[in-house]
């Protein structure tokens, strides 16, 4: 557990934040170009958002490193999510920015890859697995929360200004048509948040692989516009802000259970 922290709920939900980590190994950071030391492309706070579902009953799974290190929502053979759209792979080489990862000729080769990989990428997914199996044979169902933040304008990622609530299902297929109506009609009825379903992010990689609706597990990804709740100049935390967008998260994580 040296590459996460898992708290075990009672509840059948499982909360994950596969890009809460900030931490990057120095003999990696060494490597980093200036502009990605700070690590820009961080979910940035998304544990304190989201530290309220603990007293839900939540289980909350969250990673120590950066995205940087390597993706903890990207497959393992680093399979695109979205073919033929911009996106970065399982160790990430191109910021969102556009701008290179790191300095030239420092990228990561296949075998430092899949080192990677099995140093913090399959001790995640291995205890994100058995927390997810656990509370489904507890409750008999459950449904795991992929909580995720990103700047709100990133041209090399999507025109214009993203909805503040980005809800992913991967098209309906990771949860059932029940819940996301149900979680859809949360959004509709306040005013504050714009939001969009399975628009530019449908969900990524664990949303599509463990969201099997008909085995009693639902997923569903909330990809949120960080200007609700952060500068994302500074990357500072602004409290008014993020305690309004916690009130209309904390009604979608009721709602699920």
């Amino acid at each position: 557990m040296d590459t996460y922290s898992l708290h075990r709920g009672s509840a059948p939900l499982l909360v994950s934040l596969p890009h809460d980590g900030t931490h990057v190994p120095d003999d990696i950071a060494a490597r980093l170009a200036p502009s990605a030391r700070r690590v820009p492309d961080t979910d940035w706070h998304v544990a304190r958002l989201y530290e309220f579902a603990r007293e839900l009953g939540a289980s909350i799974v969250v990673p120590l490193h950066s995205r940087y290190v390597v993706d903890l929502n990207r497959p393992a053979d680093n399979a695109s999510l979205y073919p033929g759209q911009n996106t970065t792979g399982l160790c990430p080489v191109v910021q969102f920015s556009g701008e290179p990862v790191y300095l030239a000729g420092e990228e990561p080769a296949e075998e430092e890859i899949a080192a990677r990989v099995e140093r913090y990428w399959r001790p995640f997914h291995e205890a994100l697995a058995g927390e997810l199996e656990r509370l489904r044979e507890e409750h008999g169902r459950a449904v795991l929360w992929e909580g995720h933040s990103i700047r709100s304008v990133l041209p090399f990622l999507f025109e214009g200004r993203l909805p503040d609530f980005n809800l992913g299902t991967n098209g309906g297929a990771s949860c059932s048509r029940g819940l996301q109506d149900r979680l859809v009609a949360v959004m509709a009825e306040q005013a504050e948040y714009t939001h969009v379903v399975n628009g530019r992010f449908k969900g990524g990689y664990i949303t599509r692989h463990h969201g099997r609706p008909e085995q009693g597990v639902e997923a569903v990804q909330l990809e949120l516009a960080q200007c609700n709740y952060m500068d994302e100049d500074s990357f500072a935390w602004l409290p008014e802000r993020a305690e309004r967008l916690q009130q209309v998260v904390l009604q979608l994580l009721e709602c699920c259970l």
